[in-house]
């Protein structure tokens, strides 16, 4: 993760936590709007509903009840006056209702291709409310249909000719298809459209408060939890790693961090202790022991001269310094292999060492020239032993002088 490799731990969990969190509100938004479509769409079936019922029962109260008044005053008839009652019902709303029969007698209650259809649907299986999302030029629309099942009041008017008061006579002939009705038959339905465009209107407008409020929501999440996440572990780790860099420069493993507390942090200060504390002893031995190697090989009559595997000198005692006509900070990080005529079979010597574990030319006294700074060549015998230190294998190389030549 290059795009990553430059930013903090802590900007690295903000956006991580605010990934995270963008794809949760927007999943908890688009449930809600789609819960929220629901809502709309079962509210307004329930008002539909009410609205439909109410509309049946009138019109059943009027054709039990209302019987001679039809006659003189046609605003009575059932179907009128449960048309107009309907229409008060709604007025101010977004529903439109009104009562459809594959069968009418008004011109204005003959259904369209959905409510057809639906009444087609209650003929052939008997069924109770129905309802639709439809949509026309665009527009959609909730399309809603109760049926009116046919009752012996409805045969007064709907049953047969002969049989029907005489204001009906007067307007619908004999054989006109709305008579001929059975007791259970479907007469009618009363249909309710209601137009979604402004109901789902209003769920766009939560939609976008919701999205507001769940924005500054996220933001002070991100703003509290960086905050916290930086004061409680962050800056520990910080501590640790600025402890951790001056250690490294000063080599000083004396320096602690004090732990607050028993969770992950604070057993990573306590392990951090642990190592310092165990660095500082064992860089105490080994200050020790060098010591006292140096003050060994500083008393020994041989040059003596410790080398790391690729030549670098480590150690080398004042007899070296003679030897090659430079003082041991000189000496220090030089080559070793270059002071000797035969180089190459000391480092054919030390490759072989370290692939078999063994060489003719380590632990053996080998007669070799030696090169001092100003090219003078000195004849030796040298022995080269192999010692451990901290996981490094380290050579020391006891010179005798035998005879310098010119």
């Amino acid at each position: 993760m290059k795009l990553f490799a430059g930013i903090s731990v802590n900007t690295k969990l903000n956006i991580i936590f605010s990934i995270l969190l963008v794809a949760l509100f927007l999943t908890l938004g688009y449930n809600n709007y789609r819960r929220e479509q629901f809502l709309i769409i079962k509210g307004a079936i329930d008002n539909a509903s009410a609205i439909s019922r109410q509309i049946i029962e009138t019109r059943d109260y009027l054709s039990k009840h209302v019987v001679y008044e039809p006659e003189l005053n046609p605003n009575l008839i059932p179907q009128v006056a449960a048309t107009s009652i309907a229409k008060q019902l709604t007025a101010g709303s977004r529903y439109y209702v009104r009562q459809v029969s594959l069968r009418y007698r008004n011109p204005d209650n003959r259904p369209d291709q959905f409510e057809a259809a639906q009444l087609t649907a209650f003929h052939k299986v008997k069924a109770g409310e129905t309802w639709q999302v439809t949509e026309k030029d665009g527009e959609k629309a909730l399309r809603y249909m109760l049926p009116m099942i046919a009752d012996k009041s409805c045969l007064t008017c709907h049953e047969s000719y002969e049989k029907s008061p005489p204001f009906v006579k007067a307007r619908f002939p004999e054989g006109h298809f709305s008579y001929g009705y059975k007791v259970g038959d479907v007469i009618g339905a009363v249909s309710v459209s209601i137009p979604l465009k402004e109901l789902y209107n209003q769920v766009g407008v939560n939609l976008k408060r919701n999205i507001l409020i769940d924005s500054i929501i996220l933001v002070l999440f991100i703003l509290v939890t960086g905050s916290v996440i930086r004061k409680v572990i962050l800056e520990h780790v910080k501590k640790v790693s600025a402890l951790i860099s001056t250690v490294a420069k000063t080599g000083n493993f004396s320096e602690r961090l004090v732990s607050t507390s028993n969770d992950e942090i604070g057993e990573l200060v306590v392990a951090f202790n642990e190592l310092m504390s165990e660095l500082d002893r064992k860089t105490t031995q080994k200050m020790e022991s060098e010591e006292r190697y140096r003050n060994f090989i500083e008393i020994a009559q041989s040059p003596i001269i410790t080398f790391m595997e690729d030549g670098k000198i480590v150690i080398a005692n004042r007899r070296a310094e003679m030897l090659f006509g430079l003082t041991k900070q000189e000496l220090l990080g030089q080559c070793f292999f270059d002071f000797l005529e035969n180089s190459e079979s000391f480092k054919k010597a030390i490759k072989d060492y370290y692939s078999a574990g063994s060489s003719e030319l380590i632990g053996v006294t080998t007669l070799q020239k030696v090169r001092n700074v100003y090219g003078q060549l000195f004849d030796v015998e040298l022995v080269i032993s192999v010692s451990q230190s901290d996981q490094t294998q380290l050579f020391s190389a006891i010179l005798r002088t035998l005879k310098k030549e010119a």
